[in-house]
């Protein structure tokens, strides 16, 4: 890995060499949050488009539009978070939802006057605020900053992007994945192993970045480079996912108690994409549902831009992470119609696309994202008001 490559652009955020203290640390986020903004408010307004359509939506049928984005797996959130981890004897043990977002709900409910339904929402849109920030810097320090910019409107607008304003934890993964990604691309050992071992703590996927880490870190090390930093990140990167599942295995009396509760009681095993196959030939030869057809569209174009990305030589870095988010999110059984919200953290997928508006200029990214914009709203109240299940 190299800190930088001939031609590539440094971000006005960041200094040569800047000075130690308070004060120019400071200066430093403020320049890099100025030098940022203008992805943070695309992002903000197409989530805002989706908000605002979900709101009126609701209120038009008489249902509550919190409800509506705290529903399904949000609710088990919301329970763990009011009354911690249940007992490993019941059918779907809530011990297969890893502990960070409920941790973070819970710690803002009891700081703040908010309800624990509010808590989780600010916690969400905080965190996909801070995600849209970590694309933003990638897609600037690989390519320029509008592809940066693109980066975060093109997540902001797929067509589940209404999870990332839910009280779901995809939102706070992605933003944990991409800033430990972007330290990696940076050498910034520490920072890539602490922020690897919250990510850790978020969702199972994590075991995606960790190997990344690792493998970055294991390099570095053969080769001598940065001293004893990348063991620093070899050690931390996995020290999270590790730790909880330790505990749920203490807890359920049984070394491997996550897997079990996972395949016994939620039904999910990893049968190398027979089950997806299958599912989606199902899909593709009968007449379905719409959020059906849209998970098998959104699982084939994420295998094209996969292959894109290739093409394009992105780093190893992101091609690795997103390659294993795409086998263990197809390469799974169970919960066929979530496979595109299991996919949504898989961000470098979007890359190619953003390169490729950003190549185009202004016009025609602004004509591409505006209808896309407004699928993604629709197809987001249709998933929360129409759609029985979990998005």
């Amino acid at each position: 890995m190299t800190t930088e490559e001939p031609g590539r652009p440094t971000p006005a955020a960041e200094p040569a060499s800047p000075a130690p203290g308070r004060a120019t640390l400071g200066r430093r986020l403020r320049d890099a949050a100025r030098y940022a903004l203008p992805a943070l408010a695309v992002y903000a307004a197409i989530r805002l488009v989706g908000l605002l359509t979900v709101y009126l939506w609701a209120r038009n049928v008489g249902a509550s539009p919190g409800k509506g984005l705290t529903r399904a797996d949000g609710n088990w959130y919301l329970a763990i978070a009011q009354h911690g981890y249940d007992g490993y004897e019941k059918t779907q043990s809530n011990m297969a939802f890893f502990p960070l977002y409920p941790g973070l709900t819970a710690g803002l409910d009891r700081i703040s006057p908010l309800s624990p339904r509010e808590a989780a929402l600010i916690v969400a849109w905080l965190a996909g605020l801070a995600a849209a920030w970590g694309l933003f810097a990638i897609g600037a320090y690989l390519h320029d900053r509008r592809t940066g910019v693109l980066l975060a409107a093109l997540w902001a607008a797929v067509p589940h992007g209404v999870v990332e304003s839910m009280g779901y934890s995809e939102s706070l993964f992605t933003a944990l994945a991409a800033w430990t990604l972007y330290a990696l691309l940076r050498r910034r050992w520490l920072t890539a192993g602490v922020v690897c071992l919250f990510a850790g703590l978020t969702r199972p996927t994590a075991s995606s970045l960790i190997a990344v880490v690792g493998l970055a870190a294991l390099l570095a090390i053969v080769r001598r480079r940065d001293g004893w930093r990348p063991w620093a990140a070899l050690l931390l990167a996995p020290a999270g996912w590790l730790a909880y599942l330790a505990w749920v295995g203490v807890r359920t009396g049984r070394p491997d108690g996550w897997f079990h509760i996972q395949s016994a009681g939620w039904g999910t095993t990893f049968d190398f994409g027979v089950y997806t196959v299958r599912w989606g030939q199902l899909v593709l030869s009968e007449v379905a549902v719409l959020p059906m057809l849209v998970v098998t569209v959104v699982a084939l174009l994420a295998i094209m831009f996969f292959v894109l990305s290739l093409l394009d030589r992105q780093p190893w870095q992101l091609l690795l992470y997103s390659g294993l988010l795409l086998v263990t999110t197809l390469g799974a059984a169970g919960y066929y119609h979530s496979k595109a919200r299991f996919l949504l953290p898989a961000f470098p997928l979007l890359l190619p696309a953003a390169v490729g508006l950003a190549r185009a200029g202004w016009a025609r990214a602004v004509t591409v994202l505006v209808p896309v914009t407004a699928f993604s709203a629709y197809f987001g109240g249709y998933l929360l008001l129409i759609w029985r299940y979990s998005p």
